[in-house]
């Protein structure tokens, strides 16, 4: 399976300690199976800190999904779990890790996403509603690698500056 991270640089080494804290899955390496979604992620992290748009090619064995990892994979729609384990990711009150994933797939939440975190923080929404609420969304999918086990499973196959 192809998989692609829009960036500002060429990474020749994924470096996990980099990784941003507080994301929908937590801390780790980020990848899309959609492409068009990772040209405007490096469109705009090239646009924030510099550099030149960057689309990496990724090669993941999908044995890696079955390999005896600690994988978790949500459904392609939103779903309650998927919610609160974005939110409990998102919560920067949160120092630790919330899980020990090796990989993690499923939707990537945006600003619509966001919107019903906020509402269900606000107490307008349970987390059952607002995930009912984004069923009908379309919404990319991401990878998230969170070990340098499941780091083996991926292969650079591409750079291409966009």
């Amino acid at each position: 399976m192809i998989l692609y991270h829009g960036t500002n640089q060429d990474i020749e080494i994924i470096d996990l300690l980099k990784g941003l804290s507080h994301k929908d899955f937590g801390k780790g390496f980020y990848l899309t199976p959609d492409k068009m979604t990772a040209i405007r992620m490096a469109q705009k992290k090239s646009h924030l800190f510099g550099g030149k748009a960057t689309l990496i090619s990724y090669e993941m064995d999908e044995k890696a999904l079955h390999s005896g990892l600690n994988v978790k994979i949500f459904p392609e729609q939103a779903c309650v779990d998927w919610f609160l384990f974005v939110d409990a990711n998102r919560d920067k009150k949160n120092k630790k890790a919330i899980h020990n994933y090796d990989i993690v797939v499923g939707p990537i939440a945006d600003d619509g996403v966001v919107l019903q975190l906020t509402n269900y923080h606000e107490g307008i929404y349970s987390p059952e509603q607002a995930a009912l609420l984004l069923q009908d969304k379309y919404l990319d999918q991401q990878y998230c690698f969170g070990t340098e086990q499941a780091l083996r499973f991926l292969h650079k196959i591409n750079v291409e500056t966009i």
